[in-house]
């Protein structure tokens, strides 16, 4: 019973904690608890109006930053499954690969799998 309490009050001291925040700062909050629990993310990129890749089960795209001075850097990386023949499901021999992709040069589309 006092666990429950206590659960009960941690959870209203984080609620009057976020109305403190800006809204900035609850963006980024969101976004923290979204990237540790994960999405079951979808990354399409275009050459034109044509698709030329797809990735499947990306967990969340992250901003490269710099190791010395921490800006952040024209490109975004992340893991998730190459669908090779761009029919949207995981098939047989198609596998989690590291990708990245400039933010000059590529057109792409994000959004969670419905």
């Amino acid at each position: 019973m006092l666990g429950n309490k206590r659960f009960h009050l941690s959870l209203l001291v984080s609620a009057i904690a976020l109305t403190g925040c800006t809204q900035e700062s609850q963006n980024k909050l969101g976004r923290a608890v979204q990237n540790w629990t994960g999405t079951n993310g979808v990354l399409e990129v275009y050459a034109g109006e044509k698709l030329v890749k797809r990735f499947l089960d990306i967990d969340k795209l992250s901003t490269a930053t710099g190791t010395g001075d921490n800006n952040p850097r024209p490109y975004r990386f992340g893991y998730g499954v190459l669908d090779t023949n761009l029919n949207g499901r995981k098939d047989a021999g198609e596998s989690k690969v590291y990708f990245e992709f400039s933010d000059y040069s590529t057109s792409y589309v994000f959004f969670e799998q419905p």
